[in-house]
């Protein structure tokens, strides 16, 4: 790679060792799957569990899907390709952690994940999205993940090079001069001697300014730096075929006929070295290299959450408006959860080793609704339970995100500490079970709203109307602000 070599160039003159090849080729970008091998199924559920409470049918399922990807890639090439993903669908009302499962397996694995309703998507011919556009938006995701790996891999050669281009700005180098040139010729030693000098007082004042940039008393200072503008607007393409979702860029085409713009700014010098690393980031990055390694996560490792499948699902769906279109809808998406090829910007995308999560709570339909071919492309169905009050509890307290966890520290941002007695807790997950039962069952949901009401007056008081700086709410506290809106049910359906 020609840009590798000149940034193996750069680190020996800024670091001298000798040994920069041996440490760039360190930092080659990682196989995806030494990072999968390290998660056993029972590690990726004990790593499940620090989020989501239960449900550990679910995880033991998604657990197995994402430990068969790294056993595929680690047997032999002559059935490698006939092992197809088992496909999963979680059924279970709203708010028990379907998409949450999804979210955490992504970021365990390191994997391109993209989250996308079902609904949004109608057949050819009707308005909506085109449902090919699912695997271009995992795509681009893929190769921003990439991108952003290997941008930290050229860090410290981007950051010398901006580096080098502010201290040309502030102390630009010596040129050689005509007279210089034609007494270095005639071999007059005055003249070569005073360039000597003035180039050894440059090279002093260049490493002086290098000091104070690096100890940050330049970064005031206001300089005027050239930056790589876009020669051209992005130009969308409208069509039948969703050509939309390609972004075209006629910088892309002509990028390589027509210079790049280049436009002045003034900004600091603090603010110049994040624009000039970025920019020299990109200039050290091999594109089409980091276009190939995407392309390959996708393909062997991408996950497509399709979140409220049932509600394409035919159940008792009318023949006439916007359901016409749901059969339509599993139809396209059917070759695309079978395995095919789909053109996106940076070339072809099999999608037959993706790995497709599907969720929904099938209230008015059943998974049986689905025409026959989808489901047989879903062989795993698991069924998620209901919350219940002791789950509650442990929502609350346990998740290292947990809920009352995050109001604690909202409100230490405002020196204030709050605390949660153990009967309060108690209290307010009896309280969210009840309005789940009476009302609408949304799950966890029900204690967002919940945790809202009673802290209301304390959020909005905090800091200047509170002279207390530490609350502690007790069950009494929890039952005197939500008693009331808890009994009158017509209220609780508008409040909580």
């Amino acid at each position: 790679m020609k840009d590798g070599s000149s940034g193996v160039e750069g680190d020996k003159k800024k670091n001298g060792n000798g040994k920069p090849g041996k440490e760039l080729k360190k930092t080659q970008p990682k196989d995806i799957r030494a990072e999968i091998k390290e998660l056993t199924p029972t590690q990726i559920v004990t790593e499940l569990n620090k989020y989501i409470i239960g449900q550990d049918n679910a995880k033991k399922s998604v657990a197995i899907a994402l430990r068969n990807r790294w056993r595929r890639k680690n047997i032999e090439e002559s059935i490698r390709e006939e092992i197809m993903p088992n496909n999963i669908i979680l059924i279970g009302p709203t708010g028990v952690g379907k998409t949450e499962i999804a979210r955490r397996l992504a970021r365990l694995s390191n994997a391109p994940f993209i989250k996308v309703e079902a609904s949004k998507f109608t057949e050819v011919g009707y308005v909506g999205r085109d449902v090919e556009s699912i695997i271009r938006e995992i795509t681009d995701l893929g190769v921003t993940m990439v991108k952003a790996e290997r941008s930290v891999e050229v860090q410290k050669k981007a950051e010398y090079l901006a580096e080098e281009r502010i201290i040309d700005i502030l102390v630009p180098p010596v040129k050689r001069k005509a007279a210089e040139e034609s007494g270095l010729n005639l071999g007059f030693s005055p003249v070569q001697n005073e360039a000597e000098k003035e180039k050894e007082d440059n090279f002093k004042t260049r490493e002086k300014f290098r000091e104070m940039l690096t100890t940050g008393e330049l970064d005031e200072r206001v300089i005027e730096v050239d930056i790589s503008a876009d020669s051209f607007p992005v130009m969308q393409v409208l069509g039948p075929i969703g050509l939309e979702d390609m972004g075209m860029n006629l910088q892309d085409l002509f990028g390589n006929i027509m210079p790049k713009k280049m436009k002045k700014r003034k900004m600091t010098v603090a603010e110049a070295r994040v624009a000039l690393v970025q920019e020299e980031a990109n200039k050290l990055i091999d594109m089409e290299s980091v276009v190939k390694e995407a392309i390959n996560r996708v393909q062997e490792y991408g996950i497509v959450f399709l979140d409220e499948i049932d509600k394409i699902a035919g159940g008792d769906s009318k023949t006439q408006g916007p359901d016409v279109s749901r059969e339509g809808v599993q139809r396209d998406l059917l070759p695309i959860v079978e395995g095919s090829n789909v053109t996106t910007k940076y070339g072809m995308v099999k999608t037959e080793h993706i790995l497709f999560i599907a969720s929904g709570a099938f209230h008015s339909s059943k998974p049986s609704d689905l025409i026959p071919e989808l489901q047989g492309r879903f062989p795993i169905r698991v069924e998620l339970n209901s919350l219940t009050e002791e789950d509650f509890v442990k929502i609350l307290t346990q998740p290292e995100n947990a809920l009352l966890k995050q109001y604690i520290a909202l409100l230490k941002s405002e020196n204030i500490d709050i605390e949660f007695d153990s009967e309060s807790i108690v209290e307010i997950a009896k309280i969210a079970a009840e309005v789940n039962e009476q009302v609408e069952n949304i799950g966890a949901r029900r204690l967002h709203t919940i945790l809202t009401t009673l802290l209301e007056d304390v959020l909005f008081d905090a800091p200047d109307q509170i002279k207390e700086k530490k609350i502690t709410v007790s069950k009494k506290t929890v039952q005197d602000k939500l008693k009331d809106i808890v009994k009158n049910r017509d209220l609780s359906r508008y409040i909580l």
